[in-house]
């Protein structure tokens, strides 16, 4: 494979000004969901859900996801990734405002299936709109991007947090939240890059994930590479729908923890891969996106392996962030590699991958749910460390170094 080679290029002042406006993007992205995140707790009281329904119930949002996630590629080249990206974002705060507030079982899983739906659609747009602004600046940009979403993550679980802990309403806090985000978003739009997607990638876009030259391939080759970078971001996911969906439940419920304590599971998890993914290009272009992947399954595993085996609330709150760490580049590494996988349009790879691994989201939380009710939350999470496992199986697929020539 070759990656982006690192280029003494100065980018153009418009190209600065669209990273800065989609790395906004990308931190709304990750704010807006995040609040709801200590709040599940409530939620889960207030309407008397046994671990089960919450779980199907927060299946909804990945459900909405794949269902449609492959309108993106098509609402893209129609309307343009600025625009869907902007758009998305604030329908997302609406599905998220929706659930948050939901008097039924039903109503919640309505509102995230909604809100599973426009972030798909959102996703897909601020990737492809990233990666347009990647190729102006002729070197891997990517991670940072997904770095400031997790951020966004942070700081969204931090304003949840803060809110269940002074007893804010849920209807004022996502209120609150999801104006604040969506104003922000759509003040990033004059700054995004003008007119469509090119057809074809510039200087500087990534070639191969395999080593081999980017010319024919055969079929069946290129789909199993592309369904090896599914496993591999779809373990991305997993991990961070486990943080989101279980970590202040278990800490809650299965630990004793205070509320106020239950909400740093999930920022834990989200401020270590903050921390990977600030590293990530650096690391990825020294040492190539299969050793970093490696590395980084391993510490997955091991990591909420041990604080799996070894309960309590301090180890598990390191167990959370050494899953956040671990994951860290393996959502953008897949997306980078499918997005310019020989023989397949412009997207298409991207728009696969991004729509797929979300079947992590929608496996986990009912799986996760039917194993705690039969033998305990902390049998459910076990989820994470056969992640980290199934990264190291794929890995093999991704670039063995950085800066190979095809």
């Amino acid at each position: 494979m070759n990656t982006l080679a690192p280029s003494k290029v100065t980018p153009t002042v418009q190209a600065r000004r669209a990273r800065a406006a989609v790395a906004v993007l990308f931190l709304t992205n990750g704010a807006v969901f995040a609040n709801l995140v200590p709040r599940y707790p409530a939620i889960v009281d207030h309407l008397g859900l046994a671990n089960t329904q919450f779980g199907l119930a927060v299946a909804a949002f990945p459900l909405g996801a794949l269902l449609a996630g492959l309108t993106a590629g098509v609402l893209i080249r129609r309307f343009r990734s600025s625009r869907v990206a902007v758009a998305g974002m604030v329908l997302t705060s609406a599905g998220i405002f929706l659930a948050g507030t939901s008097p039924s079982w039903g109503l919640l899983a309505a509102g995230l299936f909604t809100a599973g739906a426009m972030d798909a659609i959102t996703d897909v747009a601020q990737n492809s709109h990233g990666l347009r602004v990647q190729r102006l600046y002729r070197r891997s940009i990517i991670n940072s991007f997904h770095a400031v979403w997790s951020i966004g993550a942070v700081l969204g679980g931090l304003m949840g947090t803060a809110a269940a802990a002074w007893n804010v309403p849920l209807a004022v806090h996502l209120a609150v939240s999801g104006a604040l985000f969506s104003v922000l978003a759509g003040a990033c739009y004059p700054f995004l890059l003008p007119g469509p997607k090119p057809e074809e990638p510039g200087p500087g876009a990534a070639a191969t994930t395999t080593g081999q030259p980017a010319a024919f391939r055969p079929h069946l080759l290129r789909y199993g590479i592309l369904a090896a970078l599914v496993l591999i971001a779809m373990a991305g996911t997993l991990v961070e729908d486990a943080g989101s969906s279980w970590a202040a439940l278990y800490l809650v419920n299965g630990l004793e923890a205070s509320t106020t304590v239950a909400g740093l599971g999930f920022v834990a998890l989200v401020g270590a891969q903050f921390a990977g993914r600030l590293m990530g290009d650096r690391l990825v272009d020294r040492f190539g996106q299969r050793a970093v992947a490696q590395a980084g399954g391993a510490v997955a595993a091991a990591g909420m392996g041990l604080a799996l085996a070894f309960p309590s609330v301090p180890g598990t709150i390191i167990g959370f962030a050494a899953a956040g760490l671990g994951v860290a580049t393996l959502v953008p590494a897949a997306m980078q590699s499918a997005d310019n996988l020989p023989g397949l349009r412009p997207g298409t790879g991207l728009t696969v991958v991004s729509w797929l691994m979300r079947l992590g989201f929608l496996i986990s939380p009912p799986v996760v749910g039917a194993v705690a009710d039969t033998a305990g939350l902390r049998a459910g999470l076990i989820v994470i460390p056969l992640a980290g496992l199934a990264v190291l199986a794929a890995s093999p697929v991704l670039a063995k170094r950085a800066g190979a020539s095809p």
